[in-house]
């Protein structure tokens, strides 16, 4: 014969799973959330995968070394900018703040907006790399067939001559890529035409 208070200890179980369960999907999403962030934040304390740092002055000491930087430009599909360094490569002193102009042209009859993408390689040389203005800190609006110059002011961090794994360090390539962001003034799909599918 079954007891009253039987019944309730299936469901007092059932009731814990699935609150269990809730508690460990809402985790789940809010590490989903945070891991963005999180993610870009190690890049920008370590200059993982070549992600560049940024800098609020310019070192106190300027070193005699020397290294090569070069600038590579992207436009992603569908962003009808030209985009191209003012100069393919430049000579700089450890610690020597250095501005070097790219030249942006919106090839497009309408305004667009978009934002760069940057890394450095070898990707290594990320967590030496420090910017102090640039022009992919903030997203770029540019109007039809506007024609800009966008700089970008960095310099190569002396505390690299004390990693003795870039002692033969010559070249740094600094990459841009500008990715078009989404136009918040216009419908992302179409409203479907109700006249039109109502034929009677």
């Amino acid at each position: 014969m079954t007891e009253p208070g039987d019944s309730k200890k299936p469901l007092r179980r059932d009731m814990i799973v699935a609150a269990s369960c809730g508690a460990v999907v809402a985790a789940m999403i809010g590490a989903s959330y945070a891991a963005v962030p999180l993610y870009n934040w190690f890049c920008r304390t370590t200059g993982f995968a070549g992600t560049t740092q940024v800098a609020e002055k310019a070192p106190d000491h300027i070193l005699g070394r020397t290294v090569i930087v070069r600038f590579d430009s992207n436009v992603a599909p569908g962003l009808p900018w030209k985009f191209e360094p003012e100069q393919n490569e430049v000579k700089v002193r450890i610690g020597e703040v250095k501005t070097v102009q790219y030249k942006v042209v919106n090839e497009a009859a309408r305004e667009i907006t978009a934002q760069a993408a940057y890394n450095v390689s070898p990707p290594q040389v990320g967590a030496y790399f420090d910017k102090i203005n640039c022009f992919c800190f903030t997203q770029q609006t540019m109007k039809p067939g506007e024609t800009r110059e966008m700089a970008v002011v960095f310099y190569v961090d002396p505390s690299i001559v004390k990693d003795h794994d870039q002692d033969r360090l010559s070249t740094i390539t600094l990459s841009y890529t500008f990715y078009r962001l989404p136009d918040s003034a216009r419908p992302v799909a179409e409203a479907p035409d109700t006249k039109s599918s109502n034929i009677n």
